[in-house]
């Protein structure tokens, strides 16, 4: 069976057709908020920064929510296949044991727990992840505002009831109660390198962009992962404005963003130099006038990009929209999501499914990241011919 399925946008199929794709063609890889399901993409991951976009040497950029933001800046830790295995096994081991009496551990006690984890798994000094020579770094994280500008008992429930009305009514209503922060890595390693410029329009919704650096890069990472009311929202991350950040994944669940291609996100000269090969061989030895890094490489977990997590009911804003007309969606057959231990991808229900058996869970996550191997064998596979007929209209 089949495990992988490529869906594209006009753009990109289009771009396929003509040329294949080759690593230089990418500019910008997103990472999607979504808990455990994100465990399936690590071998795709291993083989991406490990591997293929070795044979190109553009700058490209990694933009992450929740579990993607973790994904991505392991990946720019040195010796990248090694680090995703180890963000593979830490995941999949992580655990929370509920104090004697109580069913579930606390949001205190997960905060605390997950936070430790992250300094333990990163270390200091933190400087060369953000200074990697190619990958710049964006932790996109979701600050809270009125009611939600603190974490309150009483105020946090009501603020988020708010927050969800006003989604239904328009995403862009659901900046009045939370608003995107960007962390943003430097654009390279030289020192004093101003912060790297983001690769996507910020006309859909309420943004501001802070510099990612040493101090806040713990700090950001955790906020981007802290779901409310499983675990505490992290505030006043040093260097951006006061208040209350929570999982990136609330206002971008899926980064469902307006990607820019390359050639617009960087003009540094250095940049312009290599932004387009009229004239000459590019990768793969073919004559082309494309831009290096015009597309967006998109391993997901499903094959719908769904703009924020308060979206996941609203059927109608699951579909694609001309802001994906350059992604390649690289995502798990359904089909074969059925063969995985409880036929499905690993979620949260499953810290709950298996409450205190960590062994039964650690199996099955386990069983369903060994299989999810094929995903990157065959997107390899497709890679050495690529067939414009196998990538389905997205």
């Amino acid at each position: 069976m089949k495990a992988l399925r490529i869906h594209a946008g006009p753009l990109a199929r289009a771009h396929i057709a003509r040329h294949g794709l080759q690593p230089a063609d990418i500019g910008v890889i997103p990472a999607a908020a979504g808990g455990p399901k994100g465990l399936v993409l690590g071998p795709l991951d291993r083989f991406v920064f490990g591997h293929w976009l070795q044979g190109s040497a553009q700058p490209v950029h990694l933009v992450g929510a929740s579990i993607g933001a973790w994904r991505m800046a392991t990946a720019c830790l040195d010796s990248p296949v090694a680090a995703l295995e180890r963000l593979e096994h830490a995941y999949i081991h992580q655990h929370y044991a509920p104090p004697p009496g109580r069913q579930r551990p606390s949001a205190a006690q997960v905060s605390a727990q997950f936070g430790q984890g992250l300094r333990d798994f990163y270390g200091a000094p933190v400087g060369p992840l953000l200074a990697h020579p190619r990958w710049r770094l964006h932790i996109v994280t979701s600050r809270g505002r009125h009611l939600l500008s603190r974490e309150r008992r009483l105020a946090t429930p009501l603020g988020y009831l708010g927050a969800f009305a006003a989604n239904a009514v328009h995403r862009r209503a659901l900046g009045w109660w939370l608003e995107r922060v960007v962390f943003s890595g430097p654009a390279g390693d030289a020192p004093g390198a101003a912060m790297a410029p983001l690769p996507f329009a910020t006309t859909d919704y309420p943004t501001r962009q802070v510099a990612l650096t040493g101090a806040n890069f713990l700090p950001a990472l955790q906020a981007s992962c802290s779901i409310p009311f499983v675990l505490q929202a992290v505030h006043d991350v040093p260097g951006a404005p006061a208040g209350a950040y929570w999982d990136g994944g609330l206002t971008d669940y899926h980064l469902h963003l307006r990607y820019r291609p390359l050639a617009d996100i960087e003009r540094m000269d250095a940049i312009k130099n290599i932004a387009t090969c009229p004239s000459v061989d590019c990768a793969g030895g073919q004559k082309r006038s494309d831009p290096l890094g015009a597309l967006v490489l998109y391993p997901h977990f499903q094959q719908s990009v769904v703009p924020g997590w308060l979206d996941k009911g609203l059927r109608w804003r699951h579909r694609a929209t001309p802001a994906l007309d350059r992604m390649v969606v690289l995502s798990p057959h359904p089909d074969w999501v059925h063969t995985l231990p409880n036929a499905k991808l690993p979620d949260r229900n499953d810290f709950l499914h298996y409450g205190s058996d960590l062994a039964a869970r650690v199996r099955a996550w386990s069983a369903a990241t060994s299989a999810s191997r094929q995903l990157a064998d065959e997107f390899a596979e497709w890679l050495r011919r690529p067939d414009p007929a196998a990538v389905l209209p997205l």
